[in-house]
């Protein structure tokens, strides 16, 4: 059988493995100690930063704060007191009825009331600082793991386990590492994007390079954003830098930790002549096809094998219209007279979305 190579508008991507990533991650961690006494939460669910999450007995912290409360008032009346001994006595020693001696103490008396007032203020901020600690609350937006507590037991700010974890939705990230030569080549590629006034060759994050993402089980790359981040060196042993790419997730499609295909673009759309893989032959290093003429006569031609696009090979060394054959090259010779059967090109799809 014999076809004739597609012409088609294509874009060059690299491919990569890459994994899902939230952009914050929080453990819920007591910072009191007490016995838990609710549960705002279920497991999974999606929470706002500032929501209640769990309370912990708030009892014995709400009588420390009226314990230092009264120390205060204490502090404070003693403050009063020693401020008024001592403009009184400093008012006699001036006259000559008390001595310069009675003054001094009563000036070290009001330092001293003074600090103990300032004493009782900080324990105070420490108890209602205690006291607003006995309720969790949300530090991010996100949806919250199950709970690793349940209602009655005590809990410490020592513990080693949270009591849950809350990981951000909307954006997510995908990390993928890239080698250095392809580092290079999207520099070059991408330059034209680099911010004005850039003095050098700029960093991969400067150039907004779109980053292409699909999930398992999904047709093509349906996740489109951009890379936002490039470590700042390349792993020496592996040749590699760690990339990130910043993805919307208004649909919840993506879950931190999940396996991602990803795909860049290397290139402007540009025509490229499309053959079967099943078409193309190799010996000895050289790949070729098998033309066929008007006299169905079946010539061998080296062709240059690039890049794959929808299951499809794009080639050069073959002209646009030529036919060539498409099964059965096993048993081809060249020169060998062939009886053409035309069809379509195999493993062609005209509506192909670009899946690897």
């Amino acid at each position: 059988m014999i076809s004739t190579p597609i012409v088609r508008a294509v874009t060059d991507y690299d491919y990569y493995e890459g994994r899902i990533s939230a952009v914050h991650t929080v453990d819920i961690r007591p910072q009191v100690k007490g016995y838990l006494t609710r549960i705002m939460f279920k497991d999974g669910d999606v929470v706002r930063g500032g929501d209640l999450l769990i309370e912990i007995d708030p009892r014995p912290y709400k009588a420390e704060v009226e314990q230092a409360r009264a120390q205060l008032a204490s502090s404070e009346a003693q403050l009063k007191l020693a401020r008024a001994e001592f403009t009184r006595y400093t008012a006699l020693a001036a006259k000559g009825v008390a001595t310069k001696e009675d003054a001094d103490t009563y000036t070290s008396k009001q330092g001293t009331a003074t600090a103990d007032t300032l004493k009782a203020k900080a324990a105070l901020d420490e108890a209602e600082l205690n006291l607003a600690f006995t309720r969790i609350v949300a530090p991010i937006s996100g949806r919250i793991g199950r709970r690793m507590v349940d209602i009655g037991n005590l809990v410490d700010a020592s513990s080693s386990s949270p009591l849950a974890t809350i990981v951000s939705i909307d954006p997510m990230y995908v990390y993928f590492d890239i080698d250095e030569r392809a580092l290079l080549r999207y520099r070059e590629v991408h330059h034209h994007a680099a911010p004005s006034g850039t003095t050098g060759k700029a960093h991969l994050k400067d150039l907004k390079i779109p980053v292409e993402v699909a999930l398992e089980g999904e047709v093509g790359y349906p996740h489109v954003g951009a890379i936002d981040f490039a470590d700042n060196r390349v792993n020496k042993a592996t040749g590699t830098i760690p990339v990130r790419g910043v993805l919307s997730n208004k649909n919840y499609a993506f879950i931190d930790g999940l396996r991602a295909r990803v795909r860049l673009p290397v290139s402007d759309a540009h025509d490229v002549l499309l053959i079967t893989e099943k078409a193309i032959g190799a010996e000895q290093g050289r790949r070729f096809v098998y033309v066929v003429d008007e006299k169905n006569v079946a010539t061998r031609r080296d062709v240059t094998v690039e890049r794959e696009h929808d299951r499809l090979r794009a080639v050069q060394g073959l002209k646009q219209g030529e036919k060539i054959v498409v099964t059965g090259i096993q048993r081809l010779r060249d020169g060998a007279t062939v009886e053409p059967r035309s069809v379509t090109m195999p493993d062609s799809d005209p509506v192909a979305s670009g899946a690897k």
